[in-house]
C-alpha cells in the first residue's frame, strides 16, 4: 500500500480537526489563498500528520508541550489558540487532547522557572482572559496568612 501526499493531508486534517475543532479548521481553510495555501498544506502533513500521528506521546502530552513551548517562546497567539480548544476539547475524548486549570496550573509553573517569570506571568494573564470569556473564571484563592503555604 502506498501512501500519498493526499493521505498525509486527510489524516492531517482529522488530527487538526480533533484537537482544534471543526470550526477553527474550517476557518483557516476558508482563508486560503495564492499566498498561504502551500503553508497550509505543508503544516497539516508535516505537523498535523508527521508529528501529530507518531505513537510517542499522547495527544494531551503533545498539547501540553505546545503550551510550555509556546510560552516560552512569546507565541502568544499560539499559546492562546491550544489553550482554548484544550478548554473546550470533550473531557471524554482522550484524542481531543482537552485541557482542565489545574493542568495549566502546572504547566505555566514550570514554564515560569525554566523560560522566565514573565513567560509564566503573560500565560496565566492569556489563561485568566480566556477562562473568563468561558464562563471558568477560577475562584478566589487565600494569599498570605490563612493560605496554605
Amino acid at each position: 500500500m502506498t501512501d500519498t501526499r493526499e493521505d498525509s493531508l486527510r489524516r492531517g486534517l482529522d488530527n487538526r480537526r480533533r484537537v482544534l475543532g471543526d470550526e477553527w479548521v474550517e476557518q483557516s481553510i476558508a482563508r486560503a489563498n495564492a499566498l498561504n495555501v502551500e503553508f497550509q498544506r505543508m503544516i497539516t502533513r508535516y505537523a498535523w500528520d508527521g508529528i501529530w500521528s507518531r505513537p510517542g506521546l499522547d495527544r494531551r502530552t503533545r498539547r501540553i508541550m505546545v503550551l510550555a513551548i509556546t510560552a516560552a517562546m512569546g507565541r502568544w497567539e499560539e499559546f492562546e489558540l491550544h489553550l482554548r480548544t484544550g478548554l473546550l476539547a470533550d473531557p471524554d475524548d482522550p484524542e481531543a487532547a482537552p485541557l482542565d486549570v489545574d493542568t495549566i496550573k502546572e504547566v505555566l509553573l514550570q514554564t515560569a522557572v525554566y523560560a522566565g517569570v514573565p513567560a509564566g506571568n503573560t500565560g496565566i494573564a492569556i489563561a485568566l482572559k480566556v477562562l473568563k470569556e468561558l464562563g471558568r473564571t477560577p475562584p478566589p484563592a487565600a494569599f498570605g496568612e490563612q493560605a496554605k503555604l
